[in-house]
């Protein structure tokens, strides 16, 4: 099968549109590139399926590598047949490929092994033929060496023949078959830590039993986070009398010695091998699954995050508060730049309020602060109060911020290399104040997984993780666009077709040179040639510049179109930018040509009315119930503002101003079926809530949404 049939038959996609994005992802082009630039060779295909032909051309790939290696070791053992070829040659996937290569696999010593070098397979096929009726006096012939009688002889065999049926695809399938749509996965305590305080939290699986093939990925990993810990004990169960008979009749055809022997190696080949291998492929395989869904949910929410909604280009106080050791204060310009930092400490122990309200003040004025950003943790809803009592001359806006990485993000390398003359307190604030400026901006500095928007982010596949995170992160910054003149290195990075290294040298150029004036300069970055420009150019913008277009999506590729469409209309170009009358006398058919269609026309023109507009929503400001501080004010029955601050598959975390986050259940969102939670509730949200339930001791808030 060549690669294009099989990402066609796994994702049911045109033919063409396949083919012509296999050919651009083999040139190096980059998904936003592809979704955004090529969408006449794709067939307008989106980020999402055109991630899909990524994923399966990976698979596609890994296999066929699989295979070459198998072969090659074939080949070397000498045993290569036509036949065999054949058979691997046209696996399907993975798990069909191995069963193939599993009786040619190269073993540590075995029972079967071992029973082979005592020269016992012979009675093995003998028993196999079912054709002898006095076994003892045949296995008499084998008893030498180490074979000290008949019941060791028949024991080897039966080892032998046991490895046979273990290696038997259509034995294995049809266990696979019957775990996949009837295994139960059950847990229980371990006893001697069932009064450990850590397992409480997982007290819900000291006795439980599920479907392996219905439980919700966010159970499946719980129950094997609570395995890992050393808290319960878990084991896949099936019905194996009924396995153990379909196996006997496909294999026992007689009723004599030979019969009784055969079904021993059944129950031992089920038992010692066969059950416990393809138990854990089920259960490895279930996890896989439910990694793909919690990464699925990770990354949605770190989609919502990211494309959050910015506060601009505006002058911010930010706060990162505490109690003893005081909270940091500091202040950046409307380009997040560092401007002042310094300590109060308006609450307990030190209690200076006035000196602080005198200090907020001042700041307020002397900087021109048109914002106040608090960060959300310790002594966060003392100081939200504490700042709005303050009466300023001008109106501020006071919002709390997520600090969820601010800790990561104050220690790090980028952060010192930003600020190496202050100390973690300040950069952390710093970091507070520009995501409420600017959240993707400060956002990519730090590891994704470090944002706290995912469950059991340390317990799925990390490889899978990292890169369905970072092709996240990669496809909100090119969705976005960013200024090339005051990116830093970390947004440009993800940037399609920059990349790390180009990053560090165009922060290097521009550092040298001062500001690009145009696109086109940034061909005079180091090492950034022709493939990373046209990659790149679409999603670098550079206000102000030369060219009015160079703060738009427009390909450069495309600029001689707008240059014809005005020219054609007696315009210059920038007459027409913004202007959505002129725009829509535009004749999009007239500039049709082979590599150009109505789709990048009608991008083009959807551009020139809008150039460079921020896709993101504007921020507003949000306040919590000033009489909630702690988990013990909370009632049943109250009605309280929130925030939306993590969504998984089972509902939605919600942020009411405390130290805990209350649960929406699922069931509690709406009062018909939900089959997606992103369908009703979006993350950063302002919603209403309703208190249903509240557990002091297990720190757990049970919500229902109002509104």
């Amino acid at each position: 099968m060549q690669l294009h049939q099989y990402i066609i038959q796994q994702t049911q996609l045109n033919s063409k549109s396949v083919e012509n994005t296999i050919s651009l992802l083999n040139e190096d082009a980059t998904i936003p590139f592809i979704s955004r630039y090529r969408k006449e060779m794709t067939g307008n295909l989106d980020e999402v399926h055109i991630g899909e032909i990524v994923k399966y051309k990976e698979e596609f790939e890994a296999l066929e590598k699989r295979k070459k290696a198998i072969l090659k070791a074939l080949e070397e053992q000498n045993i290569l047949t036509i036949e065999l070829t054949e058979k691997v040659n046209t696996s399907k996937d993975l798990i069909a490929l191995e069963d193939v290569y599993l009786p040619y696999k190269k073993k540590r010593k075995t029972k079967a092994e071992t029973a082979r070098l005592q020269g016992l397979e012979p009675l093995a096929k003998i028993i196999m033929s079912q054709r002898v009726n006095d076994l003892d006096y045949t296995a008499s012939k084998y008893i030498k060496n180490d074979v000290n009688s008949i019941d060791d002889a028949l024991e080897g065999a039966r080892f032998i023949i046991a490895e046979w049926i273990n290696e038997r695809t259509d034995i294995r399938n049809n266990i696979r078959r019957e775990l996949e749509r009837f295994a139960t996965i059950s847990s229980k305590v371990i006893k001697a830590k069932k009064e450990d305080e850590k397992a409480q939290k997982f007290k819900d699986y000291f006795d439980w039993s599920e479907s392996l093939n219905r439980i919700p990925s966010h159970r499946l990993l719980a129950i094997l986070r609570a395995e890992n810990e050393g808290f319960i004990r878990i084991k896949i169960e099936v019905d194996s009398e009924r396995l153990l008979q379909r196996i006997e009749n496909r294999i026992i055809r007689s009723q004599n010695e030979c019969a009784a022997q055969i079904e021993l190696a059944i129950k031992d080949a089920y038992k010692r091998l066969l059950f416990p291998s393809l138990a854990n492929e089920a259960l490895s395989n279930a996890k896989e699954k439910a990694d793909e869904s919690a990464i699925l949910v990770f990354a949605k929410n770190l989609k919502q995050l990211l494309l959050g909604a910015p506060l601009g280009e505006k002058r911010v106080l930010a706060i990162d508060p505490g109690f003893r050791s005081g909270c940091k204060v500091v202040c950046l310009n409307s380009q997040g730049d560092l401007e002042h930092n310094e300590t109060i400490f308006p609450h307990e122990p030190q209690n200076k309020k006035l000196e602080a309200i005198k200090k907020i003040s001042f700041l307020v004025e002397a900087h021109k602060i048109e914002a106040i950003a608090i960060g959300n943790g310790t002594a966060s809803r003392e100081t939200e109060q504490f700042i709005k009592k303050i009466q300023f001359k001008n109106p501020v806006d006071i919002f709390v911020i997520s600090e969820a990485g601010a800790s990561i993000y104050s220690a790090s390398k980028i952060a010192r290399e930003e600020f190496p003359n202050y100390d973690v307190t300040v950069r952390g604030s710093v970091s507070i104040g520009r995501r409420l400026q600017d959240p993707l901006a400060e956002l990519v500095k730090i590891d994704a997984k470090s944002i706290g928007v995912g469950q059991y982010q340390h317990d799925v596949d990390q490889t899978k993780l990292k890169k369905s995170l970072d092709n996240t992160v990669e496809s909100c910054v090119n969705t976005v666009g960013v200024n090339i003149n005051t990116a830093s290195e970390s947004l440009l990075s993800y940037v399609s077709g920059i990349g790390p290294r180009l990053a560090e040298n165009i922060i290097k150029y521009r550092n040298e040179n001062g500001a690009f004036i145009s696109r086109n300069d940034i061909k005079k970055v180091p090492r950034l040639g022709g493939k990373a420009f046209e990659q790149a150019a679409g999603f670098l913008r550079i206000k102000h510049g030369k060219n009015p277009l160079d703060n738009s999506a427009v390909h450069p590729e495309s600029y001689f179109l707008v240059d014809k469409m005005a020219k054609d209309m007696n315009k210059k170009v920038e007459e027409i930018i913004g202007n959505k009358e002129l725009i829509q006398q535009i004749k999009l058919e007239k500039y049709i040509t082979e590599s150009i269609g109505l789709l990048t026309l009608k991008d083009i023109v959807n551009e020139l009315e809008k150039p460079g507009l921020d896709p993101r929503a504007k921020t507003k400001v949000f306040s919590f119930d000033k009489n909630i501080k702690t988990i013990a004010d909370l009632r049943i029955g109250q009605l309280l503002p929130g925030i939306v601050n993590n969504i998984t598959n089972f509902g939605c975390f919600v942020d009411i101003g405390i130290k805990e986050s209350g649960l929406i259940h699922v069931s509690n969102l709406s009062d018909s079926y939900v089959k997606d939670v992103n369908t009703i509730v979006a993350l950063r949200q302002q919603i209403v809530v309703k208190v249903l339930e509240v557990d002091v001791h297990r720190k757990r808030i049970q919500l229902a949404l109002v509104k």
